[in-house]
């Protein structure tokens, strides 16, 4: 059985065939219009993956001589070294773990802002501390001075730590 539409009058045949054609070509131009917004999309997806595979690493804070760099940026991604908090003379030996860990972030943040990074933006941090003791106070001040929501985290009793410090936190962020 066939399906059709079937007009007598040739005028007729003639304006539907018009429209018909007029709503082809229309369609067809859409469709060319979607493929090539794709096509586009895809290209600068392509790019985006190559320009961070390419992006070049840096080190941040490093000092020749030093067996390490404060941070290391690879990608998107910031590695902070363990940071530990001495006083204004740079000895963390005779200071409580209240201003060890406030020093600690405080030489966090400076080596993420130095990276062009916020402290929003770390996603990891470790902790090191020598007395579990410490721990209660330590969290005091890390709850008020890391922003939230408070990126996830280990805290790990450790022997000892270079220089008699209480406290060591490394970090790592990620931009968004």
């Amino acid at each position: 059985m066939e399906c059709g539409l079937i007009v007598q009058n040739a005028d007729w045949h003639y304006i539907i065939g018009e429209s018909f054609n007029n709503m082809t070509s229309n369609m067809k131009k859409k469709h060319a219009q979607t493929i090539q917004r794709r096509l586009w999309l895809v290209g600068m997806l392509a790019f985006c993956t190559l320009a961070s595979a390419f992006a070049q690493n840096k080190a941040i804070g490093f000092q020749k001589g030093m067996p390490f760099s404060e941070g290391y940026v690879a990608g998107n991604t910031l590695y902070v070294a363990g940071q530990q908090g001495p006083d204004s003379q740079g000895k963390v030996t005779g200071t409580d773990i209240t201003l060890q860990t406030t020093n600690a972030i405080a030489a966090i943040e400076k080596v993420v802002k130095k990276a062009g990074f916020q402290m929003t933006d770390i996603v990891s941090v470790i902790v090191y501390i020598t007395d579990l003791n410490d721990v209660p106070k330590m969290n005091d001040v890390y709850k008020k001075l890391m922003p939230d929501p408070k990126p996830a985290r280990a805290t790990v009793q450790v022997a000892g730590l270079i220089g008699g410090a209480k406290i060591e936190i490394s970090a790592i962020a990620v931009k968004q």
